[in-house]
């Protein structure tokens, strides 16, 4: 990897780490989007292109996730309760889906999948309905179940779950501030399934530039681990600042962003 690339890669960095903190999101799904474009202008392999996008995205929540919820944690705003409640399933949902399933899709249903469940994540955040007030989290085979599904979708799309996990907590009743500072701690779990899977699932895959560990770009992950863990702090003392409106548009319009950009890659890759 070319040393120009590394202000771009710590900018990158530094601007998912904060969104992390503040939206509980992990960083991924801004993420892949850069990577995929850098990815591309390296030449790399274009049916792995997205593959290790998704992949080195979501090794970097290893990092990001530990430092968010350390801030999280400090304001007393994570529920470990759910956390443990939703981890076992996430790391059953995350091995499987960053597996062979991961390695088995195409760049194309890859792009469009991550399109669509983004899009949709951002729709239901931004309609802002409010939940009925009888809503309660499920039992431990309902958390289970719904663990392996924020595992499973989020190992596909390389994002720490909080794209599925926020919306599910709040249509619970969960206050958002408590959802995303949850969200932020299920995002290590997420990411040590996942990983594990794409490590897997892509040794056995020929052609892979130097540097790769499976679908894993080890020197984009370095730079951006670094500037990630500095700047997620900041964004959690920045959710604790904003008010539930101001959060869910945020987190909305940026979704909707990101889906577009992936929809548009899903069309040329058809």
């Amino acid at each position: 990897m070319s040393f120009s690339l590394i202000p771009g890669l710590l900018l990158l960095g530094a601007f998912t780490g904060f969104c992390a903190g503040l939206l509980g999101v992990g960083g991924g799904m801004m993420m892949v989007p850069f990577l995929t474009l850098l990815f591309t202008a390296l030449a790399f392999p274009h049916e792995a292109i997205v593959h290790m996008a998704i992949a080195t995205s979501m090794a970097t929540i290893l990092f990001t996730s530990l430092s968010s919820v350390r801030a999280h944690h400090k304001r007393g705003m994570v529920r470990w309760k759910l956390v443990l409640a939703l981890a076992p399933g996430i790391l059953i949902g995350g091995m499987i889906g960053g597996g062979k399933v991961f390695a088995a899709l195409k760049t194309s249903w890859l792009s469009l999948l991550f399109a669509v469940f983004v899009g949709f994540s951002a729709w239901q955040m931004l309609r802002n309905r409010k939940p009925a007030a009888h809503r309660q989290l499920p039992g431990t085979p309902g958390m289970l179940g719904a663990g392996g599904v924020i595992g499973f979708l989020s190992s596909l799309v390389g994002a720490g779950g909080g794209f599925v996990s926020v919306p599910f907590m709040t249509w619970c009743n969960v206050p958002i501030h408590n959802a995303v500072a949850t969200s932020a701690a299920l995002g290590f779990p997420i990411a040590v399934a996942s990983v594990i899977g794409y490590v897997w699932s892509g040794l056995g895959q020929t052609g892979l530039p130097a540097g790769s560990l499976g679908y894993i770009y080890l020197p984009a992950l370095a730079v951006i681990a670094v500037a990630s863990v500095l700047t997620a702090p900041l964004g959690a003392r920045t959710a604790h600042r904003m008010d539930v409106a101001q959060l869910k548009k945020v987190f909305a319009c940026l979704l909707f962003s990101l889906s577009a950009y992936m929809m548009w890659k899903a069309w040329h890759a058809f």
